[in-house]
């Protein structure tokens, strides 16, 4: 049970502060509302591209890591397509370090040239070194188009291509700047040897004078239903094969969401899990092969993914991981397995509640879903899923027309003559 109090100050900005004494540590982590869902399909990646500049100093600190490392602390951040998260983590003696470094990028940050070139070809850097120029690099600049037809999701985090960030304005990065970086849009947490009242102090002192910004209303394009199965096949020069077998879900906050998480764990958490097992050790079909799900706060994608033998089909391949999602569907889970995997998840949540960031990072990212407390419950809720459960979403899910299917062929090397 992770305790903590909230309060908010006039401007919007939503504050949650977990006392932790055992620590001589704070922790300051500041989550935005915004991601890669939130931008223009004309100028993909800019949340990312946010991310970096956030970085790259104020109008009254030209370089943002130099305070922060004279005290001790470290940063870092990351951005998904539904969020963009900062944090600070310093000896709670140097606490005001951090809130002065976060309210003066929130309301003073530079925008020159400069600093846009230098993090333009940053991004650019990455997007080539990761996404376009490393075997099965581009998967989810392939899968999500497949996946989404009309949501924001239907493109990565990094953006479509290196054109929309090539061609980033330095007015566009002000005016996303301006809707989407203000106190209303933010949730600070704030946790460690840290008192209720000196967090008020603090963030009244450094926040409170920050203007609220203005309200806009998200109205993002809703993913309709899959009915048609869907394939993309690619040579590429990846070193194996690989199928990737996607499937519509429901979103974070939906009830079935519990449910489908299992299921992702029945199937691939551990060497014990049913698609290890089967197609890895008994069969020897597949090198490796994995389920996850994305958690996205909208329509998600629980994705299947997989590296067969050489001397395997596709169509091979492709039938054995069909037959254990109809196992999974046709027949309830057996008690036993459905404990295992419960135990496993109970387990990863009381050791997030230990880490100081990783109860600050959930908090903020709770509170943002309707409620911090929620955190408290999470556990409970996986729990109380039912095998009649599972068995139902996997007949919900594993449907042919709800598959949306990407296959990378290892392009052959040609033979050199004697």
């Amino acid at each position: 049970m992770v305790k903590f109090n909230r309060f908010v100050l006039s401007n919007g900005l939503r504050v949650i502060v977990h006392e932790d004494h055992t620590t001589p540590m704070a922790v300051v982590n500041i989550l935005y509302d915004v991601g890669a869902r939130d931008e223009n399909p004309e100028q993909t990646g800019f949340a990312h591209l946010f991310e970096h500049l956030m970085f790259g100093g104020s109008v009254n600190i030209p370089v943002y890591d130099e305070p922060l490392q004279r005290v001790g602390g470290e940063n870092n951040a990351f951005t998904s397509n539904d969020i963009t998260n900062y944090y600070i983590t310093l000896p709670a003696a140097n606490l005001e370090t951090a809130f002065w470094l976060e309210s003066d990028r929130m309301l003073s940050l530079a925008f020159s040239e400069k600093s846009l070139e230098v993090q333009r070809n940053v991004v650019m850097e990455e997007f080539k070194q990761r996404y376009l120029n490393q075997p099965y690099g581009d998967v989810w600049l392939r899968l999500r188009p497949l996946v989404y037809k009309n949501h924001p999701y239907r493109w990565a985090t990094i953006g479509k291509n290196l054109e929309h960030i090539e061609h980033a304005k330095i007015e566009d990065v002000k005016a996303f700047f301006q809707k989407h970086y203000n106190p209303q849009n933010a949730i600070m947490v704030v946790g460690g040897d840290v008192t209720v009242e000196q967090v008020q102090q603090l963030s009244e002192k450094w926040f409170g004078s920050i203007p609220t910004g203005e309200k806009y209303n998200r109205n993002l394009p809703q993913e309709p239903e899959q009915h048609e199965e869907r394939r993309e096949t690619v040579t590429a020069k990846v070193p194996l094969n690989d199928v990737y077998i996607a499937f519509q879900v429901p979103g974070r906050s939906d009830k079935e969401y519990y449910a489908i998480d299992l299921i992702s764990d029945i199937l691939s958490r551990g060497h014990s899990s049913r698609l290890y097992r089967s197609l890895v050790k008994e069969q020897q079909l597949f090198s490796e092969i994995h389920a996850y799900l994305t958690g996205s706060f909208d329509t998600g994608m629980l994705v299947v993914e997989g590296k067969p033998l050489e001397t395997v089909s596709i169509e091979e391949a492709e039938a054995a991981v069909w037959k254990e999602l109809e196992k999974i569907a046709a027949e309830p889970v057996p008690t036993g397995e459905l404990t295992k995997v419960k135990n496993k998840t109970e387990s990863t949540m009381v050791f997030a509640e230990m880490a100081l960031l990783d109860k600050a990072m959930n908090l903020a990212y709770f509170e943002l879903l309707g409620d911090a407390d929620d955190f408290n419950h999470e556990v409970d809720k996986y729990l109380a899923v039912t095998a009649e459960q599972i068995q139902q979403q996997a007949k919900a899910i594993f449907q042919k027309d709800n598959s949306s299917t990407l296959i990378y062929l290892a392009e052959k090397s040609e033979a050199v003559p004697a």
